[in-house]
Order: C-alpha cells, then structure tokens, then sequence
C-alpha cells in the first residue's frame, strides 16, 4: 500500500518540480526515518495541492467577479 501512495505522490513531480524533489529528497531522506521516495511523494502530493487550490482560488475569483 505504500508504494501506492508514493507513485500518487510522485504523480505531481514533473519539469523542475522534478529537479527541485530530486536536490531535496537525498539530504532529507538521510536526516529523518524516511526514504528518498517517500519525500518525494510528500514533495509531489504538496505541489499538487498547491496547483489544485491555485486554480479553485483562481475559479471563485472569477465566478465572485462575474456575479458582481
């Protein structure tokens, strides 16, 4: 089950959000009890959520300016 939640984490590294998991994850995986995959599944899970509320944030702009 783990390795599911890492695969849907590492969904969201691509381009430099990639770049930026790949310099990140060795320093911190070797610092705490995790491993390298397993950060870069949190990095990626938080660079999706911050996409997802980015666009919903952007959508109720819109829709709060449009019904005005």
């Amino acid at each position: 089950m783990a390795k599911t939640h890492e695969h849907i984490g590492q969904a969201g590294l691509t381009g430099w959000r990639q770049t930026v998991a790949g310099k990140i994850a060795p320093p911190a995986a070797r610092r705490g009890p995790v491993t390298e995959d397993q950060v870069q599944a949190v990095i990626g899970a938080t660079f999706y959520v911050l996409a997802l509320w980015y666009v919903t944030s952007t959508t109720a702009r819109i829709v709060r300016r449009l019904r005005s």
